[in-house]
């Protein structure tokens, strides 16, 4: 199992199928976990893709249409189950907060983990490691906010130069942790040894027209996970809806020159995921594009 990958927990949208379950996903990064949009049977499906709901630091939440949220007692009343001592933050957006208050406390249980509810607005939101968090605002039919996920700033040793510099060992710990080293007398500073660490980056789209905050979400990101619920026959419905087609879809992630998309939140109205790979490979042939199945892992390459 991969350190770090995105994990399709579902791939229905408003209504399960016999081989869709509600939406939902779980992004891993360095032993956190991440879990957004938590629909209905989240408990469920992460036990089929044999992931801990223990590892669980934060939750993501786009808007509060049921589909998105309707998982998160559950999942909180799980977390209390397995006695998880470290606090777990819940994002959504402030207009939200009504209802994720009646979600946290939904029903009767011993309430265990310390659950920390933050009514978010677009913007940063977290810098804390291993990821920092910004959110931005969406175009659905309630207010609704996308999530992006980067690695903070950082660098790469460079063996070659290590070795030149005499920074061997433990010096190499030191090194990374102070920013510099004594080595044969001298002080190396890290620059010297190293080169900028290329970013790794998740953005998450969910329910939503094309707009300027999905643009911004998906720019030059390496992996976009965006619903892509109708087809380009039912384009006038998914405007009226507030959602995107899977050639809409398409289109934005090559325009906002997203590396690798996977679209997901399909209506239950298409049997099988033929028409959206191949109206997405037409709008955007040069792209990466993988449409979901329930259980995909992605590797965050």
């Amino acid at each position: 199992m991969s350190g770090r990958e995105f994990v399709v927990l579902g791939t229905a949208s408003q209504v399960p199928t016999r081989t869709r379950a509600h939406h939902g996903a779980l992004l891993r990064f360095d032993g956190h976990a991440t879990l957004l949009d938590p629909g209905e049977g989240t408990q469920r499906q992460l036990t089929l893709a044999g992931v801990s709901a223990a590892n669980i630091e934060r939750i993501c939440i786009t808007h509060a249409h049921g589909d998105h949220c309707l998982g998160l007692p559950g999942i909180l009343q799980r977390l209390s189950l397995d006695r998880v001592t470290h606090p777990v933050d819940v994002h959504y957006p402030t207009a939200a907060d009504p209802y994720i208050q009646r979600l946290r406390h939904a029903s009767a249980y011993e309430d265990q983990t310390e659950v920390r509810l933050h009514p978010t607005e677009p913007g940063p939101v977290s810098d804390s490691p291993p990821l920092e968090v910004r959110a931005a605002e969406l175009s659905h039919a309630i207010p609704t906010l996308g999530w992006r996920f980067e690695e903070p700033p950082g660098r790469r040793l460079d063996a070659e130069r290590l070795v030149a510099a005499g920074v061997h060992g433990a010096a190499r710990r030191e090194l990374t942790t102070h920013g510099h080293v004594v080595a044969d007398g001298r002080t190396v500073h890290l620059d010297e040894v190293s080169d900028p660490r290329p970013r790794r980056s998740v953005a998450f789209v969910m329910d939503t027209r094309r707009c300027d905050g999905a643009l911004e979400l998906a720019e030059a990101v390496d992996l976009l996970v965006i619903e892509a619920t109708f087809l380009e026959t039912e384009r006038q419905l998914a405007e009226d809806a507030g959602h995107l087609t899977a050639g809409q879809a398409a289109s934005l992630a090559r325009d906002a020159g997203a590396r690798r998309v996977v679209l997901t939140h399909l209506s239950q109205r298409y049997p099988d995921r033929s028409g959206h790979v191949a109206e997405a490979r037409a709008a955007a042939p040069e792209l990466d594009i993988h449409v979901a199945s329930d259980l995909d892992r992605i590797p965050l390459r």
